[in-house]
């Protein structure tokens, strides 16, 4: 039983309840399916909105919002069943190969999609080693570096 006052008084009414009036909060919080939305009621719009659906899906899938994607199948899975069959042939091929991709999420057919690379580094040039450069007969001044006197070596 929950305790469940209506104001901060104590000397208030109080009220008990066993949470049944609260109905099912949590499992009525799914995951959207996408397919509840509303439909376009004309023809012409449930296939403009069902064009606009795939390139969704597309930039989805190019950026890896799986979540958005799966949402957007859906719905999109839903005007397809809306039209006719001979008005969406070029729509279902789109659909059909951007859920191959989707599926393919996590494998290497999942990036085959043009990705921007970057340039492959040039490798380094083996060279052989530079000879130590010849500094000629340098005399050190010991004296100035307070090693002492300046002739000895």
């Amino acid at each position: 039983m929950v305790r469940r006052s209506q104001t901060s008084n104590p000397r208030s009414a109080v009220v008990l309840t066993s949470g049944a009036d609260w109905g099912t909060r949590a499992a009525g919080q799914r995951r959207g399916s996408g397919a509840e939305f509303p439909l376009p009621r004309r023809q012409a719009a449930k296939v403009k909105a069902l064009q606009q659906v795939l390139g969704v899906i597309r930039t989805a899938i190019n950026a890896k919002r799986w979540a958005q994607a799966r949402y957007m199948l859906s719905r999109a899975r839903a005007l397809v069943n809306a039209l006719p069959v001979d008005q969406t042939v070029q729509e279902r091929e789109q659909l059909a190969l951007l859920r191959k991709k989707f599926e393919a999420r996590g494998t290497t057919a999942a990036k085959s999609a043009p990705m921007k690379t970057p340039a492959p580094k040039p490798a380094p040039k083996k060279t052989s080693p530079k000879p130590p450069p010849d500094l000629g007969d340098r005399v050190l001044n010991r004296a100035a570096l307070g090693y002492g006197p300046a002739g000895e070596e």
